[in-house]
This record gives C-alpha cells, structure tokens and sequence, in this order.
C-alpha cells in the first residue's frame, strides 16, 4: 500500500478554511454568552424559585440533556419552518446551541451555587443587602469561581460540537471541509487539516478562559490555585 500524501490543495482553499473557521469562533461566542445567561438563570430559578417553576425549569434539563443535539437542532431547524415560522441555518443552529449549552450550563451552575455556605447569605442579610446584592456579590461570584473550570471545559466542548451544525449547510468549518473533500477527493488530507485547526481552536479558547479567569478571580490568582 502506497499511498501519496497531497496537501496542495491548502494554496488555493487556506481562505474557505480561515472563512469556515471564523465562522465556528462566531457561533461559538454568542452561543457562550447567551447559554451562559440562560443557564445561570435557570440555576437561580432551580434554587430559589417557586417548586412549580423548579420542576419545569428541571424538565427543560432533562429534556435537552437526554437528547441528541443534532435532533435538537433538526426540531429548530425543520420543526419551526413547519409550524410557518422560517429561520435561516445559522439562526437555527444558534437557537439551538444556545439551548442546548443553558440546560448543561443550568446544573454546573446550580452545583455551584449550592455550594455556597448559607451561613454566609444570612450573614449578607444580617448586613441589610438587597437580595440582587446577595445574589450577585455573595452568591454568583463565588459560585462561578468555584465551577469555572467545569464551565470553561463545557464550552469547549460547545465549540467542537458546533462542528454538527453543518448537517443543515451552516457553513462553519466542518462544513467547509465537506464541500472541499467532495472536489478535491483528498478525504484524509482535509480532515486532518480540520482537526488540527479544531485542536488549534480549543487551546486558544482555553488559554482566553484562563486570562478572563485571572482577571475575574483575584484570590485564586492570588492563591495561585489553576483556573
């Protein structure tokens, strides 16, 4: 067996790649920061809320978490356009994104906000604070210290399995490579093309993680314990 390794392709498709590859970033982003949102959201309200709204709120977690998120994304994608609302590719894979990363994000968040001692809560109200004052300086902060870096890793994660949105032509990297496999006939060649740019984007990711996490977290930083 002798077979010939033929990169060339690159000198004429390196500017796909680099489109396909700014597009996964995008995605990735926005996707970070809206589920990050909801999750957190859904964390306070699992902790704080009524039982009723625990529950469904507990039901939407459970629902997505015991899904495959390429379903989830054919529901956005197909099922909507067939109630008579049409949404384009990369909308719909953002909904999807979105929901998917807030259910996950919802029970890393939840951990860590129930790991805050209560003692310290009823110490902030001893002080007079405002619930929002408790919420946001004696509850999340902490909390998002203590789970970053399970955070952090799940939206790693999020980032390589944007690589599905391509099932329904968003034209992110994964994508990208299909359509330059299929004319060059280089399969072996473009995937690992792919992966090395996929590796490349989750040590930038994680090193961008670790910089906001120095930033946000004196103490730790201090304490030089690993974000």
């Amino acid at each position: 067996m002798s077979y010939q390794f033929d990169f060339s392709f690159l000198g004429e498709r390196w500017p796909a790649f680099a489109e396909g590859a700014w597009l996964t970033i995008q995605i990735t982003l926005v996707a970070i920061v809206l589920g990050f949102a909801l999750g957190t959201a859904c964390a306070l309200t699992r902790v704080y809320a009524h039982p009723l709204v625990r529950r469904l709120v507990g039901g939407y977690v459970e629902v997505i978490r015991n899904t495959p998120l390429l379903v989830q994304i054919f529901i956005v994608y197909f099922g909507i356009a067939s109630l008579g609302f049409k949404l384009s590719a990369d909308v719909s894979a953002l909904i999807a994104l979105v929901v998917n990363l807030g259910a996950y994000t919802t029970e890393i968040m939840r951990a860590g906000i129930e790991s805050i001692p209560k003692t310290q809560v009823e110490a902030a109200d001893c002080l007079g604070l405002s619930r929002l004052q408790v919420i946001a300086n004696i509850v999340l902060l902490p909390a998002i210290e203590r789970v970053y870096p399970a955070l952090t890793s799940q939206f790693v994660l999020m980032m390589l399995a944007s690589s599905i949105t391509s099932q329904i032509s968003v034209e992110e990297l994964t994508a990208i490579a299909n359509v330059v496999q299929s004319e060059t006939y280089r399969s072996f060649e473009v995937y690992v093309v792919v992966a090395l740019v996929y590796l490349a984007l989750s040590l930038i990711f994680r090193v961008g993680f670790w910089a906001v996490g120095t930033v946000l977290f004196f103490r730790r930083r201090r304490l030089g314990a690993a974000l």
